[in-house]
């Protein structure tokens, strides 16, 4: 059982239950006040804006008692996955390094975006291979990675960068990076690799009617 956590404002965990289902697993709703996630294989951290991203966005939810829980799930290895406002959040609470901050643009951006496999040993990234473009959507106002050098030298050692903003044909390129985030970083890990916090929304790209499924096999391999 996969627990898909609801914050107040998060509007993506239906969109997540969904594709859990068509992973082949099953969902459970689990809302902010839950303080133990034992009974649970992984967990989703969905996207929206919870709080109204007020202060900045996911500082809020990052204090909620569930956080707790699901630092616990990330200690023991169990798989946890933070899409948009829930990668904010994860980040936020330490999951991973880095931070997220307001967009270059300063503008809220949703398109369709190419991003492109950097570490394919995580649960989320096992389906895929390593240089792999995927076709996936982007829905976020506050979505600039960043970190400073001796952090991001770390993650780099550490293989903590999982996607990059890329073109079509895997080019990384200033030019195709949506939010001005450094080095094109779309998404990254912990260093035991089983904690994903990534701003494109793979629920939105996990079966084709909806223009893209590049997105399920995230889902699928963090079942499995």
């Amino acid at each position: 059982m996969i627990a898909v956590i609801k914050f107040l404002g998060t509007n993506c965990e239906l969109d997540v239950c969904h594709a859990i289902k068509v992973a082949g697993g099953k969902p459970e709703l689990v809302f902010f006040t839950e303080e133990n996630l034992d009974n649970y294989s992984g967990a989703v951290i969905p996207g929206g804006f919870s709080y109204g991203d007020y202060l900045r966005a996911g500082a809020i939810a990052s204090k909620m008692p569930v956080i707790k829980a699901l630092r616990k799930m990330v200690d023991e290895g169990k798989p946890v996955l933070g899409i948009c406002n829930g990668a904010q959040i994860g980040l936020e609470a330490g999951f991973s390094r880095g931070t997220l901050t307001n967009n270059i643009n300063s503008r809220f951006i949703c398109k369709w975006v190419y991003i492109r496999v950097e570490n394919n040993k995580t649960p989320f990234t096992k389906y895929y291979k390593k240089g792999e473009v995927l076709k996936i959507p982007i829905a976020h106002a506050e979505g600039r990675f960043f970190a400073d050098d001796e952090t991001l030298d770390y993650m780099y050692r550490k293989k903590m960068i999982v996607f990059k903003y890329c073109d079509e044909t895997g080019e990384v390129r200033e030019e195709v990076n949506p939010n001005g985030s450094i080095d094109n970083i779309a998404g990254v890990c912990n260093e035991n690799f089983n904690c994903l916090l990534l701003m494109p929304h793979p629920e939105r790209a996990s079966e084709k009617i909806l223009g893209s499924d590049d997105g399920l096999r995230m889902f699928k391999g963090m079942i499995e």
